[in-house]
């Protein structure tokens, strides 16, 4: 049995489910007054803890991911919306509307506490995560002091196609489920929340997971029809996740302790082109068999990958300029990321050809040391980098969970 927002208003998000990826039992009051019977609510993420869940919770189906501007200078009115945010997004991910009956029990001469496109729907295991890019450290709130080091400015990377108007912004919501329409529902109705104090300066709708952050989980395929994100972070790797994915207090800021940095790419994919290479040239350009996933050279998924196996005639069974061999820690001198991006297909791009591609996200410790230098070898000799072009492109801080009683960035601000 799933859990709808009609049954649940009685529930808080602390009280259903437990912190990240967790599960829980509970019982509800409908917003009739009705007692909910007990149930197993599988569908429920829990919003409280020592990190933002959507980050090691295992990767959900569908994705929006919205980015903001602030458009007041007054940091009162700032850190109050972040409140309000928080209030609404611990209801939301316990499968509640975003005031009790805002949907449709208000007053009748007011507009709706809720916009309702998600009445009845169950939770879907939404995560809302949010994170702070670096344009919010101006000198507009008196943050610019507590700018993390890390939390750099992303270079223009070699043949990179980036628009301004998919790139950047102040704040990032990341809404995560599986069901669309509850992602965004959220992402809406927190934009909604925002009126005269943010804008939505773009936003991306992504589908079909194209990692997974679980070992519960299969890998997924992109767009181009392989595999995607073998090698990917788990969150079972609890010391490759403290070490990769978690900022800690030396790194500099305090506040950012428990948090991550994310960056986000919008990834073009010509996927007209790549259909007419052969299978023999994609297997080359990646580095693995497009069928069982399994590294060249080697037998299965995920039989370690070896930069040193030798084909026929010495020549190496992953090409220097394969995209397995650019992105593997080996060269990277033992930096990882933990991927969680999304597929997308945003229409036509008016020449017959589908504007497809990979929402790429990316979690990490330390920019300078993991995704900039993954993305400098990719960009300048990933052999697939004929078929892919970089279109947009925003890095932000995610600060760490939300406590009982506190609110998104409460150490910021």
């Amino acid at each position: 049995m799933t859990v709808s927002r009609r049954r649940v208003l009685g529930m808080t998000g602390a009280g259903v489910a437990l912190a990240g990826a967790g599960v829980a039992a509970g019982v509800g009051i409908d917003r009739f007054g009705q007692d909910a019977p007990a149930h197993a609510a599988t569908d429920l993420v829990g919003f409280h803890g020592e990190h933002q869940a959507g980050i090691v919770t295992p990767t959900q189906e569908n994705l929006h991911f919205a980015a903001l501007d602030v458009t007041t200078k007054d940091r009162a009115k700032l850190a109050k919306l972040l409140h309000t945010w928080t209030d609404a997004a611990r209801r939301m991910t316990a499968g509640q509307e975003v005031t009790p009956g805002g949907a449709v029990s208000g007053a009748a001469a007011a507009p709706p506490g809720d916009t309702g496109e998600a009445l009845d729907l169950p939770a879907s295991s939404l995560t809302l995560t949010i994170g702070f890019g670096p344009s919010l450290f101006d000198g507009r709130f008196g943050l610019a002091g507590k700018r993390p080091a890390a939390l750099v400015d992303l270079p223009v990377f070699p043949k990179d196609k980036l628009d301004p108007a998919r790139s950047g912004g102040d704040l990032c919501i990341q809404a995560c489920a599986n069901d669309p329409q509850v992602a965004v529902h959220a992402v809406r109705n927190l934009v909604r929340l925002g009126f005269g104090v943010t804008e939505v300066r773009w936003s991306q709708l992504g589908f079909g997971r194209s990692s997974s952050t679980s070992r519960t989980q299969m890998t997924p395929r992109n767009l181009f029809g392989f595999k995607d994100g073998t090698n990917n972070v788990k969150a079972e790797d609890a010391d490759l996740v403290r070490d990769q994915v978690w900022a800690t207090e030396a790194d500099g800021q305090r506040w950012m302790a428990g948090g991550s940095y994310l960056v986000a790419r919008r990834i073009r994919m010509h996927i007209e082109t790549w259909d007419r290479e052969t299978l023999q040239g994609q297997e080359q350009i990646i580095g693995r068999t497009k069928g069982t996933g399994a590294p060249l050279g080697q037998a299965q998924e995920f039989d370690q990958v070896d930069l040193h196996v030798r084909g026929e005639g010495g020549v190496p069974a992953v090409a220097e300029d394969a995209h397995i061999r650019l992105a593997s820690s080996e060269t990277l001198n033992g930096a990882k990321i933990l991927r969680r991006g999304y597929n997308f297909v945003d229409g036509s791009d008016g020449v017959g050809h589908l504007e497809a591609g990979l929402f790429f996200i990316a979690f990490n410790r330390d920019p300078r040391k993991q995704f900039i230098p993954m993305q400098n070898a990719l960009s300048s000799k990933d052999a697939m980098m004929e078929y892919v072009q970089h279109t947009g492109s925003a890095i932000f801080a995610v600060p760490p969970g939300v406590r009982e009683g506190g609110y998104w960035g409460d150490g910021l601000f």
